[in-house]
């Protein structure tokens, strides 16, 4: 039996509904990876200027300290949290 126009439409329908689930999939994931992308330079910044900076190495430690999660936590524990070179001098 030959498909009604209803059927045909119904069946573009689906298609289309599915291909804009695909995109907002493809989207949510490219903002995902966007997100940790932010968040790793961020925390190699602050790592950074904690070996430069006492306020920011005070800050970082806070930070790791107050960490909600034992998970997040666990994974500093041998960690030795930056400390700025108290032997070299900015004048040069």
């Amino acid at each position: 039996m030959a498909e009604t126009e209803l059927e045909r439409a119904e069946k573009r329908y689906a298609q289309a509904k599915a291909r804009l689930q695909a995109l907002k999939n493809r989207e949510a994931t490219r903002q995902r990876k966007l997100d940790t992308r932010r968040k790793v330079i961020l925390g190699g910044a602050l790592m950074d200027l904690a070996e430069r900076d006492s306020n920011a190495a005070a800050m970082l430690d806070r930070l790791i300290r107050n960490l909600s999660r034992e998970q997040d936590r666990k994974a500093f524990s041998e960690w030795d949290t930056p400390s700025p070179d108290t032997g070299q001098s900015d004048a040069t």
